[in-house]
């Protein structure tokens, strides 16, 4: 038996190959069900998309309202034709911005797509970041049948990182150019995309962006900041975001029906009040470290409390820090020190209690099961989301021929022993 059960976990994990490979996408053997890779091909392609005339946020520290031409360079993955053969790199930097890495995938490269339309899922990385932070996810969403877009933010990125103030000011609206830009997209490309039904998962200030995007206005505190400096746009850049107005309602999209915040930035510096949080409606799954200390997780779970006007779940990693879930494992060249950091990189990317592959597996279950009912009304993956709060309470009880008995509490999809230090809590609309 155990070697029957060693060689279902390879095949499960396709040879798990070497850390060296800088390898994004990793399933460990008692990874959850819904991690493991979906049954379609996954291409990739890179695609600029141009906003033209974008107010210049950062010129606008000099006086007036300036525009100019804002580029998105994206990365697109996206189930691929039948038959294409699996594999490529990406060619990227370190947190440092110029340290040069090399990212190994099960993507093609320029594939042709699969024949269908897929939901869309806009990826929105922190600050700084860049298109592969999640590139994890990327792939594993489009083996299950999404099409999966990511971008360089502009301002916001390893080697492009300048006035916070810009990614206050432009992350929301980046998230819906990107929307629009993938409805608008021509060729086969495009007409695999289902722009109409349309997810957006954001990390840190890509959370902060997808809260406001799903329609959580910013409050009267956030606009009126003078202080820090950091927090306050020039020239009331801040207002389109601004909860209860035109502007606003008019950024928020009926085309998204979902959003996934992972440690979303800006609760603990009152960017939102209840008042605000209270008019997101999009079904709502928030992730979350319990000792995240840069977006703090007691405001983490003021977002939870307050987003009453729709059902949303929080996803919990004891003790775990900012990193919960996201980022992409460590690549090789970030454990060794960056002279222009000062220290190692590795500490963007990884958690000091937790396995990075561990958190990313279960990150990429919990969101497959939530993105399936939402973009696909896919009801029968609703029982994933079921579960006892704490799963250290869970019990594995199973009758003589292996079936789970009355008794059985343990959360579904996890391996026996596997659902340690998680909580998973939801509260229904109207609580």
């Amino acid at each position: 038996m155990r070697h029957l059960l060693l060689a279902a976990a390879t095949t499960l994990v396709c040879a798990a190959p070497a850390l060296s490979e800088n390898r994004i996408d990793l399933i460990r053997p008692d990874a959850p069900e819904l991690a493991l890779r979906g049954t379609q091909p996954v291409g990739v392609r890179a695609q600029d998309f141009t906003d033209a005339d974008r107010i210049d946020v950062i010129a606008a520290a000099q006086g007036g309202t300036p525009t100019a031409d804002r580029t998105l360079r994206t990365e697109i993955w996206y189930p691929a034709a039948e038959g294409t053969e699996p594999g490529t790199t990406y060619d990227t930097i370190l947190r440092d911005g110029v340290t040069p890495t090399t990212l190994t995938g099960s993507a093609a490269r320029d594939a042709a797509p699969a024949q269908g339309s897929f939901p869309l899922v806009i990826l929105s990385h922190g600050y700084p970041g860049n298109s592969y932070l999640m590139s994890h996810l990327a792939e594993n969403l489009a083996s299950k049948g999404y099409v999966v877009v990511a971008a360089d933010h502009p301002e916001s990125t390893y080697d492009d990182q300048q006035a916070f103030a810009s990614t206050l000011v432009n992350r929301a609206v980046d998230q819906r150019f990107l929307l629009d830009s993938m409805a608008a997209l021509e060729g086969d490309l495009g007409a695999a995309t289902d722009a109409d039904h349309a997810a957006v998962v954001g990390y840190s200030m890509g959370g902060y962006g997808a809260l406001i995007f799903g329609g959580a206005g910013l409050s009267r505190t956030a606009l009126e900041r003078t202080e820090p400096a950091g927090f306050a746009p020039p020239a009331g850049l801040l207002d389109r975001l601004a909860a209860g107005g035109e502007d606003h309602a008019s950024l928020v999209d009926p085309r998204v029906k979902a959003v996934v915040a992972i440690a979303p930035w800006g609760r603990q510096h009152e960017f939102w009040d209840a008042g605000g949080l209270n008019d997101l409606t999009k079904p709502l799954l928030l992730v979350s470290g319990s000792d995240d200390d840069v977006s703090v997780y007691d405001a983490i779970r003021q977002i939870y409390d307050q987003t009453t006007a729709t059902t949303r779940h929080l996803l919990t990693f004891d003790h775990a820090n900012h990193n919960a879930a996201a980022p992409i494992p460590a690549p090789a060249e970030a454990w060794a020190m960056s002279e222009s950091l000062g220290r190692a990189p590795f500490d963007h990317y990884a958690d000091p209690v937790w396995d990075s592959v561990r958190m990313n597996n279960i990150l990429q279950h919990f969101t497959t099961a939530f993105l399936d009912i939402h973009l696909k009304g896919d009801s029968s993956k609703a029982d994933y989301l079921n579960l006892i709060p704490d799963a250290g309470d869970g019990v594995w009880s199973l009758d003589d021929d292996g079936t789970p008995d009355a008794a059985h509490t343990y959360w579904l999809g996890f391996p026996d022993r596997s659902a340690k230090g998680l909580m998973f809590e939801t509260k229904p609309a109207g609580q």
